[in-house]
């Protein structure tokens, strides 16, 4: 008898019966994020300060109770707790995090302009998910399977523009955090990271703002990839790091998806 395993048929829901929270689920790649979770079979809650975009989501995706939307400042201790909570009312139960939230605009002006309290805010997706994950580790390491945590950081961590130091420190933070809580966290809970290039998200706001992107050749050719980025693009890496099936043996690592940019020689 053989001792190599038989083939077997790839899963077509790679998370039915998970549960994942996506912070900053209501927009941009959380959104794709949450979307690519019910789509693989899972149920999600979004954390979101936009209520309109939170609202808008569930009107559009029409999943009923497999969604669950509340607003949330990453911030805030006590709003963080509450998020958890309410997803484990609904739910009964915590697989996955996916901690996106936070500031979008990468540059500051200078240092010298800086005070220490905008510093603080623009560390607001390290500290968030330093709050997310201290309030559902626990939930997390009882998941049948095992938990999986998925932080957003950004290619920024590794490459800059003048002014970017506040939100290089927040996304190279996550980097760091992902690979320490990997080995605090397993092996009951694997913890991964993906640091996303350029992404365009225009189409994926709330109602209000949504607009297709406007993308020349230019900067499609930019990408040894041939294009920019699409949410679907880390939402599909997402469902992958989050399903146990998939990436069971898969933890403490940073995955760049950027379609080759940072790995292409820039000179002018």
């Amino acid at each position: 008898m053989s001792i190599v395993p038989a083939s077997l048929p790839w899963l077509p829901r790679p998370l039915a019966g998970r549960v994942v929270l996506v912070t900053g689920g209501a927009q941009g790649i959380g959104r794709a994020i949450a979307q690519a979770v019910l789509g693989a079979g899972g149920r999600v809650a979004i954390g979101d300060l936009d209520a309109d975009a939170g609202r808008a989501c569930l009107a559009e995706w029409n999943a009923g109770d497999h969604a669950l939307f509340r607003r949330v400042d990453v911030m805030r201790e006590r709003s963080v707790a509450a998020f958890v909570e309410a997803a484990l009312a609904r739910f009964g139960r915590i697989d996955g995090v996916v901690n996106n939230a936070g500031v979008v605009d990468p540059v500051v002006p200078p240092l010298p302009e800086l005070d220490f309290a905008e510093w603080n805010r623009r560390l607001s997706s390290l500290h968030g998910a330093f709050l997310c994950i201290r309030h559902a580790l626990p939930a997390l390491a009882r998941s049948e399977g095992g938990g999986a945590v998925v932080n957003i950081a950004s290619t920024r961590a590794h490459q800059s523009e003048p002014h970017g130091e506040a939100y290089a420190a927040a996304k190279g933070g996550l980097v760091a955090f992902t690979h320490a809580l990997a080995i605090s966290a397993g092996p009951r809970v694997r913890v991964n990271c993906i640091s996303p290039g350029w992404i365009a998200t225009e189409a994926w706001q709330a109602p209000s703002r949504r607009r297709r992107p406007k993308l020349s050749r230019g900067d499609h050719a930019q990408h040894p990839a041939g294009r920019v980025g699409t949410p679907e693009d880390i939402a599909t890496l997402a469902v992958y790091l989050l399903a146990p099936a998939l990436s069971g043996f898969t933890t403490g690592q940073e995955f760049i998806v950027d379609g080759g940019m940072s790995r292409k020689m820039q000179y002018a």
